[in-house]
């Protein structure tokens, strides 16, 4: 019997070593990560500058606690700033924490024009996080489900629908602040339209309220920027960061800017483990990483080649909804339900995920190279047909009159 809690329904592997995109199972069988820890391991596995940075820090100094000032999270901040535009950053060590600090920040800025009970807008299908208060701001019963009450203080909209948060911005007084992902992950890789996010930055403006961008998952590059908000050239008033930030290596950061820098004083907020010199020497080094090696431009390039790619496979067959992609977030859209094809992919030697129950994800390392990319292609795409010729099989005649 395991004593390790269920909160997991994990898959039948364990793996125990990794390079580049590859990793190994305990009885030696190689496996194509193309999920990369769920955008985690934007390096791939084992990138030896950055074993030889978190080796160094180690050896230096791991952890000494926020009571001090600590010289690697002050540079941290400052290339996050620099790469940004944004003005400061709270440290802390995942996404969902991340996002707490964004709602505090929201609620602590609507105390502060005298407005009692703040809210803040949140998106249908959106993910934020499993905490109290970011369960209650995603956009998903299945993951509120058994938790009520839930917390108070957010109004929900449809995704990427400008009028939905205009007409709230005309009947609630109290709303401060709008939290979205402009790339939905877990919802099934939804991109926003092109003026999403202008028009977003407009309505924010011209109500006082902060923009909040959720880039726990889009972040640190995957999209081919920096940042997805990037690709726009619109700036938010609060950002947040983690998975990729430091390549495995727990971490998630808070950034703020406008009219939100400064809401947090000294009591506001904290973390004991936020920001440690170790997790901030893995992050260094990953930026570090990502803008040497180029890395932004190839995942902007390899994940378009991936769509082309199992465009031109599914050319023709039925089934296949939709292919998108930012960058290397790539989603498949199937007519059906498939997350059988998780377990078929790794019994086939291949890493992916399901999410919105017929969305195949790819999350694959900012490394993967063009041979690589082809296989995950090649091992992908006949699993997929395979799958629509059993499941559009499965499926009852229709009775014609």
């Amino acid at each position: 019997m395991s004593h390790v809690m269920n909160t997991y329904k994990r898959l039948p592997v364990a793996f125990e070593r990794g390079a580049g995109v590859w990793v190994w199972d305990t009885h030696g069988k190689r496996y194509l990560d193309a999920l990369a820890g769920i955008a985690v391991c934007g390096l791939g596995h084992s990138h030896p500058r950055l074993v030889e940075a978190i080796t160094a820090q180690a050896g230096r100094l791991i952890h000494t606690s926020n009571l001090y000032e600590i010289e690697l999270q002050e540079r941290l901040a400052d290339r996050l700033a620099a790469v940004s535009g944004m003005e400061e950053a709270f440290f802390c060590n995942s996404g969902c924490e991340a996002n707490e600090a964004a709602i505090k920040i929201a609620r602590l800025y609507g105390h502060g024009r005298g407005i009692e009970s703040p809210a803040t807008i949140v998106m249908d299908k959106s993910f934020h996080g499993r905490t109290m208060a970011t369960l209650s701001a995603t956009g998903s019963r299945k993951v509120q489900a058994g938790f009520e009450p839930l917390v108070a203080g957010f109004v929900r909209v449809p995704f990427d629908d400008l009028a939905a948060v205009r007409k709230v911005a005309e009947n609630n007084r109290s709303v401060v602040a709008v939290l979205v992902e402009l790339i939905q992950g877990e919802g099934g890789i939804n991109i926003c339209g092109a003026g999403y996010l202008h028009g977003l930055r407009e309505i924010c403006d011209a109500n006082g309220w902060l923009l909040m961008l959720d880039e726990v998952q889009s972040g640190t590059g995957r999209t081919g920027k920096w940042f997805a908000f990037q690709n726009s050239g619109v700036k938010p008033d609060v950002m947040t960061l983690a998975k990729g930030l430091a390549s495995g290596v727990p971490i998630g950061a808070c950034l703020a800017a406008g009219p939100a820098a400064g809401v947090f004083k000294p009591g506001n907020h904290g973390s004991t483990f936020g920001g440690n010199p170790l997790a901030c020497a893995a992050a260094l080094a990953t930026l570090d990483i990502i803008e040497t090696e180029n890395l932004m431009a190839n995942a902007a390039a390899m994940g378009d080649f991936v769509c082309d790619s199992l465009r031109a496979k599914f050319g023709g067959i039925a089934g296949v909804r939709e292919i998108r992609n930012k960058g290397l977030m790539i989603g498949i859209e199937l007519d059906f339900p498939c997350g059988d094809l998780v377990t078929q992919a790794l019994a086939a030697g291949l890493l992916i995920n399901v999410t919105d129950d017929n969305v195949v994800r790819l999350l694959p390392p900012l490394t993967i190279k063009r041979d690589e990319a082809e296989l995950l292609v090649e091992m992908l795409a006949p699993l997929i047909t395979d799958f629509l010729a059993r499941s559009s099989a499965a499926q009852p005649a229709v009775k014609t009159a």
